[in-house]
């Protein structure tokens, strides 16, 4: 089978162009075989990271028809796309290029410096100060160990920084990898400075507030540590140790649970209020939404009335029972 790898290639400042190497492959072969192949056979200046080969160093992580992933580990039957379907000679092609929200050092090798970076601003290894115990082991329980299992899984591979939207749109946001990390921190058994991590990481610029939720950390992980799950295990541990009046992004999940709660459904005239204003008590952030009141009300559709949903009770329950059994797993 013959397939056309159009690879973007560039070198750092310089304008990316396409270049198109078509080979002999067999379907169960992996990207990263394919590319070694280009490289060996076609063009030695073609430049890619690789080391294991195996699904465990996370080096060759690139994108691969627009998604990042790891070349060792999606084969060619996988990604192939079809460009004349119905013509006689079909044309088979893979696009490749490197990794997003990094620069680009040379073609699929990007400089992963601000990846570390970002790393290092949540602190990633357990408080030194509980180690000041002397001849004594820190031992864990099975069910204790249990509970890093999961985000002990990444290998750090850039995929999850790559397709992060927040991180785009916001230098400052330290970007999924890292908040994942950040998850196993607060909750090792080992790190006795959890109050100050979680005072860290709540930020609406840098921290888990940052995140926008749209799941692509999730769904491009190589290894289903699940980033945005991490991450709103944090916000939760936030959300049980803060009131409202915290901060606006905690104020903003409480008061939308509460107007939920209370009616099924969100009252829009209040919750504008009772976040961006705080009940009235922040000038500024009424100031700030009170243009937008007068374009609805100019408009014709700023609503007079509300009306609680119909199922109100069967919601009430539902978050009810949600909260009780977090309440429980924590307990």
């Amino acid at each position: 089978m013959k397939v056309t790898f159009k690879i973007l290639r560039q070198k750092s400042n310089s304008t990316p162009q396409f270049q198109n190497y078509t080979i002999d492959v067999d379907p169960n072969n992996t990207i990263l075989e394919c590319l070694n192949k280009i490289k060996w056979e076609l063009d030695g200046s073609l430049t890619f990271r690789k080391n294991c080969r195996n699904t465990i160093c996370g080096s060759c992580a690139m994108k691969i028809n627009g998604r990042s992933a790891l070349a060792c580990k999606e084969n060619i039957a996988g990604e192939l796309k079809i460009i004349n379907p119905n013509g006689e000679n079909n044309i088979h092609e893979i696009v490749i290029s490197p990794l997003n929200n990094l620069p680009v050092l040379k073609d699929l090798v990007v400089d992963m410096s601000n990846f570390w970076n970002d790393l290092e601003t949540i602190e990633p290894y357990i408080s030194s100060n509980s180690r000041n115990i002397p001849e004594k082991e820190f031992l864990q329980t099975p069910d204790q160990r249990k509970l890093l299992e999961q985000t002990g899984n990444c290998i750090m591979c850039g995929a999850c920084y790559s397709e992060c939207n927040a991180k785009e749109v916001n230098s400052h946001f330290v970007g999924p990898h890292a908040l994942a990390k950040s998850y196993r921190l607060v909750t090792d058994s080992r790190d006795n400075n959890t109050e100050q991590r979680l005072e860290k990481y709540d930020s609406s610029d840098s921290g888990v507030w940052g995140c926008t939720r749209c799941y692509l950390c999730n769904e491009v992980c190589p290894m289903d540590v699940a980033p945005l799950d991490q991450i709103s295990k944090v916000k939760s541990a936030i959300l049980a140790k803060k009131d409202q009046n915290s901060s606006l992004p905690i104020r903003h999940r409480k008061v939308l649970i509460n107007l939920v709660k209370k009616d099924g459904w969100i009252d829009e005239r209040k919750f504008g209020v009772m976040v961006v204003g705080n009940y009235f008590r922040d000038v500024k952030g009424l100031l700030s939404i009170a243009p937008l009141g007068l374009h609805l009300l100019c408009a014709g559709k700023f609503p007079f009335n509300f009306e609680a949903s119909e199922g109100v009770k069967e919601v009430r329950a539902l978050i009810d029972a949600v909260q009780k059994d977090n309440s429980t797993m924590k307990n």
